[in-house]
């Protein structure tokens, strides 16, 4: 065996020792569903997913109760925001007006507020550690 190969099998070995972040559980409660119809579509953001679209987690809940929960497991400890919309007629899309407005209620994380479009990272994000997080989110 080379020296290399050496160094790079006891480097692989020193990873496999490494201490891993454990997988979180983040906790999800929303409240003030008007209308217990359809689904809300919730999706659990990284920064960068934060911005680009791209969801790191996810859920679909059934908007059968004034107030619903979700635990959504296997989060990795960081930060991340969440959007989400009640798609009451549940055709799978967030409706807009002709201008592109939503006509169907949307929420964010901390329960930030956007203007004119999404709530901003530094409004939404929150923390996830190694023994989770909990969000409680008022649908408009």
């Amino acid at each position: 065996m080379t020296k290399t190969s050496l160094l790079i099998a006891a480097s692989a070995c020193a990873a496999l020792l490494a201490p891993v972040a454990q997988a979180a559980p983040l906790t999800v409660t929303l409240t003030n569903i008007e209308a217990q119809t359809g689904e809300i579509r919730l999706g659990v953001f990284d920064a960068e997913g934060y911005e680009t679209g791209t969801a790191a987690s996810g859920a679909n809940v059934a908007a059968n109760a004034e107030t619903v929960s979700v635990t959504i497991e296997g989060l990795a400890p960081g930060q991340y925001g969440i959007k989400l919309y009640h798609d009451v007629n549940g055709d799978g899309e967030m409706n807009t007006n002709p201008f592109g407005m939503p006509i169907e209620p949307f929420a964010f994380s901390n329960n930030a507020k956007g203007r004119f479009g999404p709530a901003k990272w530094d409004a939404a994000r929150f923390d996830v550690t190694e023994d989770g997080a909990a969000q409680t989110i008022a649908i408009n």
